[in-house]
């Protein structure tokens, strides 16, 4: 019965709401003291994060059915993670002690202060900053709702500083890429000696449940440019080099477009296991970028990997194209067709439809296909013979496999030579801009153990580019209005 009565007062205790936090989350309905305004900090990351709407952030309701005590507001542990990610602080214990130093940030986020007559500012800073335990579990369990409420946010706000009239195709051109990410395991690490081999995917690292094993593929060369051919066996991966070639990690993807000034912005972003293809991040990606601007992007640039015909009919439906490199395969990229859009033989006879048929197996994105038929044969025969006397005429003529969809033959149709395509082409170095500000953040290598909270950290990651990127916009406009008489 004491034990009962002791959960219960326990209980009772810590659900006491606390004091209405002031900060980002009600900063515009409640009055900072002169104190907190004051503080070049506070000032600082006034400019940097006081655009968003934070009373809009996503909580936990109040009236939940479940028991236990009132969680404290998600707001300002999100605001206090940008502010990580901004001052490269590295873990969460050195992101407490820098907040305990900096009692006026602490006040301006909105942390529910315990207070303290003794102290100058009456409240006890190191009783309101959370422990770094709660920090790294507030990461590891934010919603997904809250991180893409914070990008769509972000997006939002760097597209209102746009003229009216420029607006209307913001985001019309984008580009995407994937990135990979170094699991924090001793796997990775080359001087570690491990008797069990590092590199088996059914051993999965103690120190990561969530990563995968997965090797990095250096597709971005230019035939030119392209190692020769090698004349001996390929290399076997317990050869391969650990954390560059081959390792256990993620993998971000990402979509970008650009303000006319050439500021970029991340529009749609998405962290995996390290094991996924890259060609499965388009739906999703693209699924975001569509809910972020309302329609369809026209343009859309891609690498090699993204060469599906799926690509490429989703931008002609839009009424655009896809610009993204050929990977020829092993059957090459030379196939040729008709007017009336059939594929030509060897001998460039159009080859005519003998059946369709739902493939749901060998790709990603279901879709119909046809299988084409040698024309000398279907759909009756003609009586003529091959005229070039192809292999295949004794075994009932040539066929092949296409995709029905109009992506299946604008990926060979495109002329990649022209100026026009490599122009645009060029664009491309917009979304590795961006990568290289996420690896400036340190994203390639978060110092975390679990994939919840390594793609949460990467959304993160994103939202402070945006953010960078507006206040760059902000100031220029700033200073290119003149002074007032």
């Amino acid at each position: 019965m004491l034990r009962d009565l002791q959960t219960m007062f326990k209980r009772w205790w810590r659900s006491t709401p606390p004091a209405l936090p002031i900060g980002p989350a009600t900063v515009a309905a409640a009055a900072l003291p002169a104190w907190v305004t004051a503080d070049p900090l506070v000032q600082k990351y006034t400019a940097l994060l006081g655009a968003l709407p934070w009373a809009d952030c996503p909580e936990r309701p109040a009236d939940r059915p479940w028991p236990g005590p009132q969680p404290h507001p998600r707001a300002p542990f999100v605001a206090a993670f940008l502010i990580k990610l901004h001052e490269d602080i590295r873990f969460m214990a050195d992101l407490r002690t820098f907040l305990i130093e900096h009692p006026a940030l602490v006040v301006w986020l909105g942390f529910p202060r315990v207070p303290d007559p003794a102290s100058p500012h009456g409240i006890n800073v190191a009783a309101t900053v959370p422990d770094r335990r709660q920090f790294s579990r507030v990461l590891r369990t934010l919603p997904p709702a809250t991180l893409a409420w914070l990008l769509t946010a972000s997006v939002h706000l760097l597209q209102a500083t746009l003229p009216a009239d420029q607006q209307a195709t913001f985001g019309d051109t984008i580009a995407g890429d994937t990135q990979a990410l170094l699991a924090w395991v001793k796997e990775n690490n080359p001087k570690q000696f491990i008797k069990a081999g590092r590199l088996d995917k059914t051993r999965q690292p103690s120190g990561d449940p969530d990563c995968k094993l997965g090797v990095k593929k250096r597709r971005n060369v230019s035939p030119e440019d392209a190692p020769p051919t090698p004349t001996t066996a390929g290399q076997p991966a317990n050869r391969l080099q650990v954390g560059v070639d081959i390792f256990w990690g993620y993998a971000a993807g990402i979509v970008v477009t650009a303000l006319p000034d050439g500021t970029e912005i991340v529009l749609a972003e998405r962290t995996r296991p390290f094991n996924e293809s890259d060609i499965s991040y388009f739906p999703p990606l693209m699924a975001q970028v569509e809910q972020q601007l309302g329609r369809r992007p026209r343009t859309g640039i891609w690498d090699t990997a993204f060469d599906a015909h799926y690509v490429y009919d989703y931008y002609h439906q839009a009424g655009g194209q896809a610009i993204v490199p050929l990977n020829r395969g092993k059957r090459g990229g030379d196939r040729q067709f008709d007017a009336d859009g059939q594929p030509l033989c060897a001998a460039g006879l159009g080859m005519p439809v003998r059946f369709t048929f739902q493939d749901r197996t060998s790709t990603l994105v279901p879709h119909e296909r046809a299988t084409h038929g040698c024309p000398l044969l279907h759909p009756t025969p003609t009586g003529q013979v091959c005229p070039i006397a192809d292999p295949h005429w004794e075994k009932g003529g040539c066929t092949t496999t296409l995709a029905t969809g109009a992506g299946a033959r604008l990926r060979l149709q495109i002329d990649r030579d022209t100026a026009a395509y490599k122009q645009l082409y060029a664009q491309r170095t917009m979304v590795e801009r961006v990568n290289s500000q996420a690896e400036a953040l340190g994203l390639l290598r978060p110092t975390l153990r679990s994939g919840r909270a390594i793609a949460n950290q990467a959304s993160l990651t994103y939202v402070l580019i945006n953010l960078r990127a507006l206040r760059r916009v902000v100031a220029r406009s700033a200073s290119a209005v003149p002074p007032s008489a």
